[in-house]
């Protein structure tokens, strides 16, 4: 199926030859010369691109000022970012803001390929995922599992504040699953039957949140056709979950805080007042205090909030439930996308470890989701987390290299050749599947060069797919690299020149 790509780069040259191999493809190429250029491309375009192949260094505006703009946009295309073997650490930083892959120039066509593929693939399957999804269901502190104290404080706090209806204020970072605890609140409660209402303050118009909280009558403003109940009353007799609350207007507040005091909602070009019976949870990511002191958020409205404050802890502070949630994530995606994995192997698990997941668990759950779609094994690895794995260990430009011979179609793979001794002597090349322990003199070969024959082996016989070459020798990838490096061999299995 033709899908469109959008090409970012400032050299005509290296334009013509992605838009010639996007094309080859099957796929229609829309060009940009930079950052620029390419949103107003993002604007004006009837066809949406499904990918974006993205080069770093250009004037005007960059790659990653480009990314810092489709991030703040909420544009959730996928990106390839491309970038030089001298500009390694920009690849880093791209990925760190949320670029999907990396290629290195020069392009290896079937590497441009397989990006741009898995890139697809993702995309499609995100928006089946969309389509498809069932309303959320009711959670429960029995369903949320963890291994972490602070965590388990966190749910025994929850558990109070579900046995009345105080209010509640839920503080953490984004991601951390604020409105999990929410709703386990609810079903822990006496309402747990009942409508649970949410609403994202920061998403909402200024112009638009009073009507969207306490409703409107017809004719109230311009385009007010007929009457419309607000949150608070679908909400009645239920919970009612207001998510960042701190970017409410501070005119909306003073509705809001008399709502909580009277339980009395006023819709807008309303000719009275309606009682409403409701349970109110609200979420923040923001410092409230902080925002009472610089005049943004009104103290009395602040303190009718914090009654019951729930303070969820980051990942990063509570690593030990990164397998649990790995493992839930699997199953969850696994059987939605149809796909065969069941797991995860101890090395990737480490690597998802030592991460500090920024995004928190909504950004360990895409990692997670993208890892099980790609996979073309039963169990996920640490390649399977490219970038995660860039912000933990680096890009290393040799493996990237590596990468690239090997997706080339144009690179044929060589059987290895003869090793040379230290003595100059040539080494008989052993039967397959065999590693010479004795030299010429029946003395044992030094574990080096054994090491050496073994990684050869290994990379023939598993046809240069060094992930599965890694995992079948019990090593991390990032390490097999730098053993190919340090003994000189390429991952076709030829030894490399000595660069002494």
């Amino acid at each position: 199926m033709s899908e469109a790509v959008l090409i970012v780069d400032d050299d005509p040259v290296q334009r013509r030859l992605l838009q010639a191999a996007v094309e080859k493809l099957g796929h229609t190429a829309l060009l940009a010369e930079n950052g620029r250029e390419a949103l107003g491309v993002l604007e004006r375009t009837e066809q949406t691109p499904r990918t974006i192949v993205l080069d770093l260094m250009m004037p005007e505006m960059g790659g990653l000022e480009m990314l810092e703009h489709l991030n703040g946009d909420g544009t959730d295309i996928p990106v390839i970012v491309q970038t030089s073997r001298g500009s390694i650490d920009t690849a880093v930083e791209a990925m760190r803001a949320g670029a999907f892959d990396f290629i290195v120039k020069p392009v290896a066509p079937a590497r441009l390929g397989a990006a741009i593929g898995n890139a697809l693939k993702v995309r499609a399957m995100e928006t089946r995922q969309r389509r498809s999804q069932k309303p959320a269901e009711t959670a429960s502190f029995e369903a949320l599992a963890t291994n972490s104290p602070s965590m388990a404080r966190v749910m025994k706090l929850g558990e109070k504040a579900a046995a009345s209806d105080i209010p509640v204020l839920i503080e953490g970072e984004s991601g951390v699953g604020k409105e999990l605890i929410a709703r386990a609140i609810q079903a822990a409660s006496a309402r747990r039957r009942k409508p649970f209402v949410t609403v994202n303050c920061g998403a909402i118009p200024d112009t638009l949140v009073e009507s969207i909280l306490f409703g409107h009558d017809k004719g109230a403003f311009t385009g007010a056709t007929e009457k419309r109940a607000g949150k608070f009353a679908e909400a009645d007799t239920g919970t009612l979950f207001l998510d960042e609350i701190g970017d409410l207007p501070l005119d909306v507040q003073v509705k809001l805080l008399r709502a909580v005091q009277e339980g009395e909602i006023d819709p807008v070009g309303g000719r009275g007042t309606r009682k409403v019976d409701i349970r109110l949870v609200s979420a923040t990511n923001q410092n409230l205090i902080e925002r009472v002191k610089e005049g943004r958020f009104r103290e009395d409205l602040f303190y009718r909030l914090n009654v019951f404050p729930i303070m969820v802890p980051p990942l990063r502070d509570r690593k030990e439930d990164i397998p649990l949630l790995v493992q839930a994530f699997i199953a969850r995606f696994a059987d939605s996308a149809a796909s065969r994995v069941t797991g995860i192997a101890r090395p990737a698990l480490a690597l998802l470890e030592r991460y500090d997941w920024p995004g928190n668990i909504r950004q360990l759950e895409n990692a997670v989701f993208r890892a099980v779609v790609l996979c073309e094994t039963g169990v996920l690895d640490v390649a399977d987390f490219p970038q995660i794995r860039a912000q933990v260990e680096g890009i290393d430009p040799y493996e990237a290299q590596f990468e690239a011979v090997i997706a080339s179609p144009a690179q044929e793979a060589l059987a290895p050749e003869p090793r040379q001794e230290t003595t100059g002597a040539p080494v008989e090349r052993v039967q397959k599947g065999f590693i010479k322990a004795l030299d010429g003199h029946n003395e044992i070969r030094p574990l080096e060069e054994i090491e050496n024959d073994m990684i050869r082996l290994a990379i023939e016989h598993y046809g240069g797919q060094m992930s599965e070459v890694a995992r079948r020798l019990g090593i991390g990838r990032s390490t097999l690299y730098r053993k190919l490096k340090d003994l000189g061999i390429d991952p076709t299995g030829r030894t490399r020149p000595n660069e002494d």
